[in-house]
């Protein structure tokens, strides 16, 4: 199955698929960095005013929101959220819509997820008269760090009207176009990022006796932080200690004396997060004191985990199923990936879920944050309909506004 091939998808957004591809390219061409997609925002909200829609920009920077409301005022309204922030990677890709912009690169698909959204904002309003739902529309920036959701939050985008319930996608390279992923409870890890600093005595490498040598000091602690999984937690329960950096030394007979190393903690479960901090810091120490060298160490509390309440999710999988078929909602997939998605589900009720969108057969799998990553763009019209059915289906299937089980 591949994108709009036999899918229950409606006229409207096939005569819209050349406008989502069209514009999806164009955020591609230009991306831009977190906090910096003035001009992704200025063609977004290009986009939206022509429909007569107002518009709140500039929240957390670039941010837009805009409601939609519905003819029949329930007193109720519900979120939808798109990504707008690109990466620090040099795109490989050799298509017509590379990027323009030495160094960065839309490598995880949230020009697709920003075309998705702008164009349900569209259809939403050609079908207003057929809703009462109001819905509100947020277009986020620098998911990919230091996150914009939170920022967006404490400016106000969950109230005027108050926001019962929120949803979004995100395009996911490891399943095939046409597949929909939606898990109840813990969905994505916690995203947390640890930095060392390790200050040793620098010297001549042929006298390593008297130096205090940063190089083997960071190594050793690689290796040490390693057993943080394999040792330290429950073989039953899921962590990822990886260290993405290592920075030392100057030349080849030179002892470093200094060494830096950053890092990423992804758990599921707050109390292995918490176990996992505090014996990375007794590592920490204690390597310091064994080594005679002084380790400077900071945690970053980053992302929460990506919850789903579980009635939420159970009505997105129902909502996917009339589109795509039962046999093609996978339930049980989870990812280690951090997503600051999770402050809007710490807030309201919500559900966010997987869009597959490789095909294979076209080289269209890439991994995300690759620099050769592309989707094939054929699902997004899917997406926009999984989001108008949610839509439709949410007052019939909640009745009654939901207790805010997930708020903080």
């Amino acid at each position: 199955m591949s994108g709009l091939d036999g899918l229950p998808i409606r006229q409207g957004l096939r005569d819209r698929f050349e406008s989502m591809v069209d514009f999806r390219r164009d955020l591609h061409r230009h991306p831009e960095l977190a906090f910096k997609e003035e001009r992704t925002a200025h063609q977004v909200a290009s986009l939206l005013t022509k429909s007569g829609l107002e518009l709140r920009t500039g929240i957390a920077g670039t941010g837009i929101a805009t409601l939609v409301e519905g003819p029949r005022d329930p007193g109720r309204t519900i979120l939808f959220r798109a990504d707008m922030d690109a990466l620090p990677i040099h795109e490989e890709n050799t298509t017509d819509y590379v990027s323009k912009n030495a160094g960065v690169m839309h490598a995880c698909g949230h020009d697709g997820h920003t075309s998705i959204l702008a164009h349900t904002v569209l259809e939403t309003l050609a079908l207003r008269d057929t809703r009462a739902l109001h819905s509100r529309f947020v277009f986020q920036p620098a998911e990919e760090g230091p996150g914009g959701a939170l920022p967006m939050i404490r400016e106000g985008v969950l109230q005027d009207p108050p926001v019962e319930a929120a949803f979004g996608l995100h395009l996911w390279n490891k399943l095939e176009a046409g597949k929909v992923a939606v898990t109840a409870g813990p969905f994505m890890a916690a995203a947390d990022e640890f930095h060392i600093t390790i200050h040793g005595l620098g010297g001549h490498g042929a006298y390593p006796h008297d130096a205090i040598d940063a190089v083997v000091i960071g190594s050793y602690l690689v290796t040490a932080l390693q057993t943080l999984v394999s040792r330290d937690t429950n073989p039953v329960k899921t962590a990822v200690v990886s260290v993405g950096t290592f920075h030392a030394g100057s030349n080849f007979n030179i002892i470093a004396e200094t060494a830096r190393l950053k890092g990423t903690v992804r758990t599921f479960d707050l109390e292995v997060r918490a176990r996992i901090i505090e014996r990375l810091q007794t590592i920490v120490e204690h390597t310091a004191k064994m080594f005679r060298a002084k380790i400077d160490f900071e945690f970053l509390d980053t992302y929460p985990p990506t919850v789903n309440d579980p009635e939420m999710a159970e009505f997105v999988a129902e909502v996917a199923a009339e589109v795509v078929g039962q046999e093609n909602v996978v339930r049980d997939l989870v990812s280690m990936g951090g997503e600051d998605m999770s402050f809007f589900l710490q807030e309201v009720p919500g559900c966010y879920f997987f869009l597959g969108s490789a095909d294979p057969s076209r080289k269209l799998d890439e991994s995300h944050h690759s620099p050769r990553f592309d989707f094939d763009e054929r699902v997004m019209p899917l997406g926009a309909e999984l989001f108008l059915r949610i839509q439709e289906r949410y007052l019939a299937r909640f009745p009654e506004k939901l207790i805010r089980t997930g708020a903080r």
